[in-house]
């Protein structure tokens, strides 16, 4: 976590922010992240910064669309918010430092962006967080476990 610490400091100077104007922190360990519940900004949905999420709402335990679903491209069930937004942690887990830089030369929040298709494919199958890494060919349901990358 240390790595990836500059993130989330940027993401604990969001949730002050959002504190302010009535946001809660709860620390979510299935997530391995503080979760600001009602952050008051932005559109919706959430946004990961190193170890620190912000929530729009009060639960990531809401089902989303993957933004390739979104744009038309493909036809998936429903995600849980939760498991997306962890993809990212592992993410920044992974990258630290470079994970902003290397996020936004991809394409940010857009279904261009190979780091949101990765973490679209984790919440479909529990697996594949990483935009990079061989994924196996798996039918199988998404497992509970945190520990799957």
């Amino acid at each position: 976590m240390a790595w990836t610490l500059p993130n989330t400091l940027v993401g604990l100077s969001a949730g002050l922010a959002g504190m302010a104007a009535g946001a809660r922190p709860r620390w979510h360990a299935r997530e391995l992240a503080l979760v600001v519940e009602h952050w008051p900004w932005g559109p919706g949905g959430a946004m990961t910064l190193g170890n620190v999420i912000l929530l729009k709402g009060e639960s990531l335990d809401v089902a989303c669309f993957t933004y390739e679903h979104q744009a038309g491209r493909e036809h998936h069930p429903p995600v849980r918010l939760g498991d997306h937004e962890r993809a990212h942690v592992y993410q920044y887990l992974l990258l630290g430092p470079l994970f902003l830089p290397v996020y936004l030369l991809c394409g940010g929040i857009s279904v261009r962006n190979p780091f949101e298709r990765a973490a679209d494919h984790y919440a479909l199958h529990g697996h594949g967080w990483f935009p990079w890494r061989r994924r196996a060919q798996s039918s199988r349901p998404k497992p509970n476990s945190a520990a799957n990358g």
